[in-house]
């Protein structure tokens, strides 16, 4: 009878613990729920926010959903509505977003959202079946290189590269599970992706032993940074997949979740918070979030962080380095 009470006892006190905690995290200004604008499934976004919507629900105490998007332009124009509230943004289509610069801005200046956390590096790399004849980027002129969704970061920055190196190809838009399968089939002869590595189509296509990376010549490296500023010098470490014995030289372009600005900054705070304290969750989810650090937060140059982000990095970090930032 006494342990039968005891027992009670502890259920009761659990639960009213889990009570307590719940009303203290969902707080009366907070949403019921909220999305997270991620990309087509096959991509690093796609894995890397199932596991932050299953984070944050769990620590929030309200309903967070991973929403499957054509990645970030998309994810921009969505979250300018203020539903999404969370999306993933390489910070090149950022930028074309904040200026209106980009044609699928149609000269409109995307300005609601504002900088979340840093999340990850995104090489741009280059695949071929193992049995092509492709051996260099030269090589692929003429051909049907898949690049993504329309509103990817590869489908975006693509184009822009071929223009630069004087390139013809034919462009084949689509989810990369699709895009996958097509270069499997031989319906497509190059696969090119931006983001981060290992990325999850290529990596079921490397481990059955069905593709080879194609890297970036010096000189084209040189060419592409000179006339996309935004990209910066990355590098895929060897190993990252199962047939890539030596690092994989080549351009790319930093993530950042970005948010509505209208939500509250205790919100935004309680985000913050949560990704950090839960960091081994996120690199067991992919191994891409090892760079989801609050050191990378000076990664964005231009975005405005949200006042309630302000406040975590404020808080946790030296206030010189970050003013100085």
């Amino acid at each position: 009878m006494k342990a039968r009470h005891i027992g009670i006892l502890l259920y009761t006190a659990v639960f009213l613990c889990f009570l307590t905690r719940s009303a203290q995290a969902a707080e009366p200004n907070w949403p019921a729920s909220m999305s997270i604008a991620t990309a087509s499934p096959g991509g690093t976004y796609h894995a890397y926010g199932a596991a932050l919507a299953k984070i944050l629900t769990r620590v929030l105490g309200i309903s967070v959903a991973e929403q499957p998007t054509e990645g970030p332009s998309q994810n921009i124009q969505l979250m300018e509505s203020g539903w999404p509230q969370i999306g993933f943004v390489t910070l090149g289509v950022a930028l074309e977003g904040w200026n209106g610069s980009a044609t699928w801005t149609n000269g409109r200046q995307f300005r609601s959202m504002q900088a979340l956390f840093p999340m990850y590096d995104s090489p741009f790399t280059f695949a071929v079946a193992k049995s092509s004849a492709i051996r260099s980027l030269t090589d692929m002129a003429g051909k049907r290189m898949g690049v993504g969704p329309h509103g990817g970061t590869a489908g975006d920055y693509i184009p822009k590269f071929l223009a630069v190196l004087k390139l013809e190809a034919n462009l084949v838009y689509g989810s990369y599970d699709e895009l996958a399968a097509q270069l499997q089939t031989g319906k497509i002869d190059i696969l090119a992706a931006a983001a981060g590595a290992p990325f999850p189509a290529l990596a079921e296509l490397d481990a059955k032993k069905l593709v080879r990376f194609i890297g970036l010549g010096k000189n084209e490296i040189v060419a592409l940074r000179l006339a996309i500023p935004e990209l910066t010098p990355s590098t895929i470490p060897a190993g990252s997949y199962p047939s890539l014995m030596a690092d994989y030289q080549t351009v790319g372009l930093f993530n950042f979740a970005v948010v509505h600005k209208s939500l509250p900054d205790s919100l935004v705070y309680a985000i913050v918070d949560a990704v950090f304290k839960n960091h081994e969750e996120l690199v067991m989810a992919h191994p891409a979030a090892a760079a989801t650090i609050p050191a990378n937060f000076s990664r964005n140059t231009f975005l405005p962080f949200h006042p309630g982000a302000l406040r975590y990095y404020g808080s946790t970090m030296t206030r010189g380095v970050v003013l100085g930032d």
